[in-house]
C-alpha cells in the first residue's frame, strides 16, 4: 500500500488542470501576439519568407537534408503531383563529438560528406556527369544541380528563404562558433568544397517542412494551418495575416510580398513559451532538470513536453521515490538498511542513476503495456535498466508516473494547438455555435481546420492525441463543437517533403527574378 500511495502522490504532481489549461491558452496567445509585434520577445515568432503553402498539383525532383536533433538524414524527393511522392532516403546518427565540436567546420562537412556518399549510392549518374564535366570544361546548366532544401530544426533569424543566422542551439548541441552565422552558407561552402552539383536554396525549419508536406498531401480543400513537433523537441509554424506581422515593416522586409497572398508561414518557436514561468507547472523533478540542463532558464515550454526530456522527469520522479525509505519501490528488503544502494534492487552499474539515463520510448512502452502483470514493462526495466527482478506493484507505481508525465505533455501541447487556432480564429465564435440550444454544426470539408503533426511521442505515445483532444474540449472557445472539426493528421517525412516543397517554391522565386 505505501508503494501504490507514494506512486499516487508524485503522479498527482504532474496533474494539469482545466484551469491551468485555459490560464495556459491565454498567456500563449498573449506571447504569440507580442513575438509578431517586435524582435526579441519569449516566443520568437520568425517569418519564414514562405508566402504560399502548396495544393497537391507541384512536380518536379528535389533534395532534402534535415538537421532535426540526434540524427542526419538525407532524401531525394519525386514530387508526382498528384498529392503522392515518393522518397529515397538514408540516415546517420550524429557523433556526439560533433554536437559539441570547437568549429562549425566540423559538423558541416561531415554534413557535406553525407550528401556526397548520397548521391553516389542513389544519384550516381547525375553525380558522375556532373563531376566529369567539371573536370572537362568550367560551367554547367542549371538543370543539373540539385536544389536542396536545408531543415534546420534550431531558433534561426531567417532573413530570407535561404538565408538565416543561428540564434542559439538546443537540443544537446552547442558550437559556440556557429551562433550569428547563417547556416546555409556555412552547408554551401562545404558542398562547394566537395564539387557536388548541390544548391541549398532554401532554409526551412521542420515544423514549416511539416506544414507545407501535409498541405501537399492533406484531403479536401482547406490549406493546412498548423504544422507541429511533438518529438524530440517542440515546435510548430503556422499560416499568419501578413498584416498582423507588424515587426515586419519595422525590419524593411514586408513590401516585397504586399501583393502576394497576403499570408506567411510564422516559425513560432514556441518551445520558448513561458521562460518567465508565469503559468507552466513546475514540479521539484521539472526544476531540477533545467537547473542540470545545459541551458538553464530557457526553452521551459519544451522540458515539459518534448521527448528529449520526459524520460529525465520520469528518472527524477522515480528515484525520488526509491531513495524515499518509506516507500518500497525496487526496494530489497534483504538488504542492509545502512548502506542505500544494497536497499534497491537497481544495480549500480544502472542508466537510472545517470543524467538522460532513461530514454523517452520507454514512457510509450509502459504507458501502452497491457501485458498480465505488467510483463513488458517489467522484462524492460530488467534487461534494459538493470532492475533485478522488478514486481509488478513496482511496474504498476512506474506505469502510474510516467503516464502521469505523458499526459501533462499532451494537454500542454493542447494549450499550444489551442492557442494558435483560436488567435487565428479559424473556428469563426465556436463558443456561439456550442452554447446554441441545437448545437449540431455538421462538420464538413469547408469548415475543417487542418493541421499535421509528426514526432516520436504524437506518433507513438498511447492516447497522445485522445488527451489533446480531451484538453481542446475544456476550453470555451473551442469547445467539444470546434474540437470535431480540428483534424490532426500525420504529415509523415514532413522535414524531407516540406524541404523540398519549399525548395520548389525559392526555385520558382528565383526563375521569376531572371524573367
Amino acid at each position: 500500500m505505501a508503494l501504490a500511495a507514494g506512486a499516487e502522490r508524485v503522479a498527482a504532481e504532474f496533474e494539469y488542470t482545466k484551469e491551468d489549461v485555459n490560464r495556459g491558452v491565454q498567456e500563449f496567445i498573449r506571447q504569440m501576439d507580442e513575438g509578431l509585434q517586435k524582435q526579441g520577445a519569449t516566443m520568437s515568432q520568425i517569418p519564414t519568407y514562405v508566402t504560399a503553402v502548396p495544393n497537391g498539383t507541384e512536380k518536379g525532383l528535389y533534395m532534402a537534408v534535415d538537421l532535426g536533433g540526434t540524427n542526419f538524414r538525407v532524401c531525394s524527393i519525386q514530387l508526382h503531383g498528384n498529392s503522392t511522392f515518393s522518397l529515397t532516403q538514408s540516415k546517420v546518427k550524429i557523433p556526439q563529438q560533433l554536437m559539441v565540436a570547437k568549429t562549425s567546420h566540423e559538423l558541416f562537412a561531415f554534413l557535406a560528406k553525407q550528401i556526397e556518399l548520397f548521391l553516389k549510392t542513389h544519384h550516381n549518374d547525375h553525380y558522375v556527369t556532373h563531376v566529369e564535366r567539371r573536370k572537362s570544361y568550367v560551367g554547367f546548366t542549371e538543370e543539373q544541380v540539385f536544389s536542396l532544401g536545408f531543415t534546420f530544426s534550431f531558433p534561426v533569424q531567417q532573413s530570407g528563404i535561404n538565408k538565416g543566422t543561428l540564434i542559439r542551439w538546443t537540443k544537446g548541441f552547442d558550437i559556440h562558433d556557429t551562433v550569428g552565422k547563417d547556416v546555409c552558407a556555412l552547408l554551401q561552402k562545404e558542398i562547394d568544397a566537395l564539387h557536388l552539383p548541390v544548391r541549398v536554396a532554401a532554409l526551412v525549419n521542420d515544423t514549416v517542412g511539416t506544414l507545407m508536406a501535409r498541405s501537399y498531401t492533406s484531403p479536401g480543400k482547406t490549406g493546412t494551418l498548423l504544422g507541429a513537433i511533438f518529438g524530440t523537441g517542440t515546435n510548430g509554424a503556422y499560416v499568419e495575416k501578413l498584416e498582423r506581422i507588424t515587426k515586419l515593416k519595422k525590419m524593411g522586409g514586408v513590401s516585397a510580398f504586399e501583393g502576394e497572398t497576403g499570408d506567411m508561414i510564422i516559425n513560432t518557436e514556441w518551445g520558448s513559451f513561458d521562460n518567465k514561468m508565469s503559468v507552466l507547472p513546475n514540479t521539484p523533478y521539472d526544476r531540477a532538470l533545467d537547473k542540470e540542463s545545459n541551458n538553464p532558464g530557457i526553452q521551459m515550454f519544451e522540458k515539459r513536453v518534448s521527448g528529449m526530456f520526459l524520460g529525465e522527469i520520469l528518472r527524477r520522479a522515480l528515484l525520488t521515490l526509491v531513495e524515499d525509505k518509506s516507500v518500497p519501490l525496487f526496494s530489497d528488503e534483504h538488504s542492509n538498511q545502512n548502506d542505500f544502494h544494497s536497499t534497491t534492487t537497481i544495480h549500480e552499474a544502472s542508466p537510472l542513476w545517470r543524467q538522460w539515463g532513461l530514454d523517452t520510448s520507454f514512457l510509450s512502452i509502459t504507458s501502452g503495456d497491457n501485458s498480465a502483470g505488467l510483463k513488458v514493462t517489467r522484462q524492460t526495466l530488467e534487461n534494459d535498466y538493470e532492475v533485478s527482478a522488478p514486481s509488478a506493484e513496482d511496474a504498476e507505481a512506474v506505469r502510474l508516473i510516467a503516464s502521469a508525465i505523458g499526459k501533462r505533455a499532451a494537454r500542454l501541447s493542447a494549450v499550444a494547438i489551442a492557442a494558435v487556432v483560436i488567435s487565428t480564429g479559424k473556428l469563426e465564435k465556436p463558443a456561439d455555435i456550442a452554447t446554441s440550444n441545437n448545437a449540431s454544426l455538421e462538420v464538413n470539408e469547408d469548415n475543417i481546420v487542418d493541421i499535421g503533426v509528426d514526432g516520436s511521442l504524437v506518433e507513438f505515445y498511447p492516447n497522445f492525441e485522445d488527451y489533446i483532444r480531451e484538453a481542446l474540449r475544456e476550453i470555451p472557445q473551442i469547445g467539444p463543437q470546434g474540437e470535431k472539426r480540428i483534424r490532426i493528421g500525420i504529415a509523415k517525412d514532413g522535414s524531407g517533403v516540406g524541404a523540398a516543397l519549399i525548395a520548389l517554391v525559392a526555385d520558382q522565386g528565383r526563375k521569376s527574378e531572371f524573367h
